[in-house]
């Protein structure tokens, strides 16, 4: 089975230092990367390397970040048949900001051609959409169709995941349509008001998040594991247990999404689908970059 993945492409320019810069503060800084990433981008990577048949619906420019786009889509075996390439838009970038000594890290993105991805673009995809099992999207590509491509997705069958990061206020009448919200704590506090840092934090914030209509709920929550919850059952779920230092946090969002879109096409129980996950997750950390950083099937297999 295969997973519809819709978001941008941006290319990640990525700089390294001792602290992430305060506003008004100028630091010198270490390294400097430049690799593809978005986080729809990095998902369908990291779907099609986690060893899953995985489409892409985005846009990019005719430019040379849009050639690096191209180049790891071959290289990861990522579909990218429904990727339009635009004469009108440049391809977007993202400035990371990574601390070197924790791993953290701070973006601005500009989507660019990605955030000109129109309600039209969804339906000339609904092939590659209607041969899905799973339908994975963020908030990064424009809102309106984000929620459309929700929808169309639902009444074509397939299982949908929002990621909501970036957080954004969306139309709450959406969550009836999703059956997988997966929120970072940082996400979450946004949609229910209050902090969300401990595992009692994301019990309530689930417990809200249900009330709103969405099935099932996962907050990740950074080194403290996944937080997961529906009707019938909650539970949580630790990070995995890695034998190499974590060196760059960036995309490890992406990779956990993927990871569990993954583990959903082959029918693994909420359990093991969020332990692949995290697995997924926990890897993509060991390395600098996001979607040059996303594990192969044999490396999640390995630690699991």
């Amino acid at each position: 089975m295969s997973i519809s993945v819709l978001g941008i492409y941006v290319a990640d320019l990525v700089f390294f230092g001792k602290k992430i810069p305060e506003e008004g503060e100028t630091i010198l800084g270490n390294n400097f990367v430049i690799g593809p990433g978005g986080k729809g981008s990095n998902q369908a990577v990291a779907a099609a390397k986690a060893g899953v048949k995985t489409y892409f619906i985005s846009k990019i420019g005719e430019d040379q970040f849009g050639e690096m786009a191209t180049k790891i889509y071959d290289e990861a075996k990522v579909d990218y048949s429904n990727v339009i390439i635009s004469k009108e838009h440049s391809t977007g970038a993202a400035a990371i900001m990574v601390n070197e000594q924790s791993g953290t890290n701070a973006i601005n993105v500009f989507p660019g051609a990605a955030g000109a991805i129109t309600n039209s673009d969804i339906d000339k995809a609904e092939e590659a959409i209607k041969n899905s099992k799973i339908f994975l999207t963020q908030l990064e590509a424009p809102k309106d169709t984000v929620m459309y491509a929700i929808k169309k997705a639902k009444e074509l069958g397939l299982q949908t995941i929002l990621n909501p990061a970036p957080a954004a206020d969306i139309d709450k009448s959406i969550f009836p349509f999703v059956d997988y919200f997966t929120p970072n704590e940082t996400e979450a506090s946004f949609y229910v008001d209050h902090p969300v840092e401990t595992h009692d934090d994301a019990s309530k914030a689930a417990s809200t998040l249900l009330g709103m209509g969405i099935k099932n709920v996962i907050i990740t929550l950074g080194e403290k594991g996944a937080y997961f919850a529906n009707a019938e059952e909650t539970f949580s779920s630790p990070i995995a247990n890695l034998s190499n230092p974590v060196v760059d946090t960036t995309g490890a969002g992406d990779a956990f999404n993927a990871g569990f879109a993954a583990a959903l096409t082959e029918n693994q129980n909420m359990k093991d689908a969020i332990s692949f996950a995290s697995a997924t997750a926990g890897l993509s950390t060991t390395k600098i970059g996001t979607a040059n950083s996303m594990p192969s099937r044999e490396e999640i297999d390995k630690i699991l």
